[in-house]
């Protein structure tokens, strides 16, 4: 008998690759969506799996709703990766993104407890919650120091799962995982903003990016492999959180230079701070500029991860490189701006 996984977030870059993967190892695959917003199954019908997936609606700021999903459809195994994701709409929409990241969380975590406590609980945490971190790098041990609201629930979530694991005995685990892109990847992030932005420019239909804060530094990891990481959790005899990364940090500016780098564009820079600006080697125009309206008010500076006890006790480790990465994106970018798709 197929086991049967409820996905929260199924619509988005995790859910997506998560959908496939669990349909690939025989998985009966319940999608999460919220009645309230339109149902955008354009990445699964990427992957070719939206035909696959049982749509079910569930609202995580709604417990009774919960309870009674997790009542009906007996899942073997629940993944929480549902939430208010934007670091920068956090800080508009606080109380929001405390109420569907931090509680949203607690809601299922009470539902499985009430409903069948031998349901395993995959929690999405993030490496934002180690903040302005006290060590680089960072593992499972760093103390946390989160920077926005977002990072604030997503740690109130960490935690609470860390409880109810200790409290109740769940199988009940979380995944820190530093940032991972992917051609899926939503455009209010900036990776998938750089990447998009060099194809436009590359076909004639942008003439530049206007990016924030060129200096901070992210561990970068391909989306694919981390929800590999993901479903392994769930798979061991106890359950434990661990750090999902590859170890190695870039700057947003490496990141601009490599993707232009795709096109045959070399970038160069010129001034500081608020006027600083990367300009085309070989003609000069001005491809890159900053604008303050995207800094954050909290910055993070550097996250860089330590997956040690992913690799020992998961046998799980990042494959993809960096620049890899970047070919990757900008390559489907191309592709796909190109067909006007």
């Amino acid at each position: 008998m197929s086991k049967k996984a409820l996905i929260t977030g199924i619509t988005g870059q995790d859910g997506a690759y998560l959908s496939k993967l669990l349909l690939e190892k025989g998985y009966k695959v319940y999608g999460a969506f919220r009645r309230t917003s339109d149902l955008h199954i354009n990445r699964l019908k990427f992957l070719g799996v939206a035909d696959d997936i049982e749509y079910v609606p569930v609202e995580l700021l709604e417990f009774t709703n919960i309870h009674r999903t997790v009542e009906k459809y007996e899942p073997d195994e629940i993944y929480n990766l549902g939430a208010q994701s934007f670091v920068a709409l956090s800080f508009e929409q606080p109380v929001f993104t405390a109420d569907v990241t931090g509680l949203g969380p607690l809601r299922v975590l009470e539902a499985i407890k009430d409903v069948n406590p031998a349901i395993r609980f995959y929690q999405a945490s993030s490496s934002e919650m180690f903040g302005k971190a006290a060590e680089t790098p960072q593992n499972e041990k760093t103390p946390f120091y989160p920077r926005s609201p977002y990072a604030i629930a997503k740690l109130f979530a960490h935690w609470m799962t860390v409880n109810y694991r200790e409290s109740y005995g769940l199988y009940a685990c979380s995944g820190i995982l530093f940032n991972h892109e992917s051609p899926l990847r939503g455009v209010e992030f900036v990776t998938k903003k750089i990447t998009q932005s060099v194809a436009r420019v590359k076909l004639g239909l942008q003439k530049s990016i206007s990016l924030g804060n060129l200096d901070a530094r992210r561990d970068w990891g391909y989306a694919p492999e981390y929800v590999e990481a993901i479903w392994l959790m769930l798979q061991q005899k106890n359950p434990r959180d661990y750090v999902i990364a590859t170890g190695e940090t870039h700057s947003v500016r490496e990141f601009v230079e490599k993707s232009f780098a795709e096109i045959g564009v070399r970038i160069k820079w010129s001034g500081k701070g608020v006027k600083e600006k990367g300009v085309d080697k070989a003609t000069g125009k001005t491809l890159v500029s900053v604008n303050p309206k995207f800094f954050r008010p909290a910055e993070v500076d550097i996250l860089k991860g330590d997956c040690s006890k992913a690799k020992k006790e998961l046998r799980w480790s990042p494959k993809t490189s960096f620049g890899e990465l970047i070919g990757i994106m900008v390559k489907h970018d191309l592709d796909v701006i190109s067909k006007g798709l």
